[in-house]
């Protein structure tokens, strides 16, 4: 079995204690040397591992002084209403949002289920990534009915916003059915679109979001960068 380069390893851990808080923004890290014996690796390793946290914005670099963590988490709340721009907005911070894919295709297993369709109906999906402050946030899909939001893709190339997309097709409101919350690795698409290393933690919400009848009208599913945000859960009313 192949085993992954060690500096993505102390990467990877590094990055998950900050998530924790064991590192907090404005915190020096240790010394590479100390991060050597720790490790039990050479020097040359530690540097590797903590370049990718740099390009990635996670740390930064100050000749003379060290290496010192940058990244502010994002509180991010889960309640009955989940609104990307809101919720970041609310943290003082500016929220954007980068589309990858809009397509129309058959619905698969999964899909049919959480939206309670026929076999092989037809579904619009979405694709992107979440920024906040110009930096990666999250990777997202969401699923949506293709027979009831027949515009629906068109209006997200317009607005870039879920909820507005959905008000212009004629839905006003929905609020959040589920949420599942998972950690995981990010893989190398994932690491690539957040700007981390290969394995690095990441949370992955699985949630359904229904009408005022009860009814699914997206099936989504975001992998957040697990440094970068705080998840709260928000009880509502």
């Amino acid at each position: 079995m192949t085993r992954s380069p060690i500096w993505k390893t102390i990467a990877g851990t590094l990055s998950a204690e900050i998530a924790e808080g064991h590192y907090r923004p404005g915190d020096k890290l240790p010394t590479e040397a100390e991060l050597s014996a720790r490790f039990g690796v050479n020097r040359h390793t530690v540097r590797h591992a903590l370049a990718v946290l740099i390009d990635a914005g996670t740390l930064r670099s100050r000749r003379g002084a060290g290496v010192f963590v940058t990244a502010r988490p994002t509180d991010y709340a889960l309640g009955r209403r989940v609104r990307f721009h809101q919720n970041v907005a609310a943290s003082g911070r500016t929220p954007s949002r980068r589309l990858t894919l809009l397509e129309t295709r058959a619905a698969d297993g999964k899909e049919t289920a959480a939206l309670r369709l026929a076999p092989g109906a037809a579904v619009h999906v979405i694709e992107g990534i979440s920024l906040v402050d110009g930096q990666p946030l999250a990777v997202f899909r969401s699923v949506f009915d293709a027979a009831r939001f027949p515009g629906f893709l068109r209006q997200m190339e317009g607005t870039q916003s879920v909820t507005a997309a959905l008000a212009a097709c004629g839905l006003t409101d929905y609020t959040r059915a589920s949420t599942r919350l998972t950690a995981k690795l990010a893989n190398p698409l994932q690491a690539l679109a957040l700007q981390v290393a290969e394995g690095t933690p990441v949370l992955r919400s699985v949630a359904i979001n229904v009408d005022g009848d009860g009814t699914p009208v997206e099936y989504g599913t975001t992998w957040f960068a697990g440094d970068r945000v705080t998840l709260t859960l928000a009880p509502e009313p």
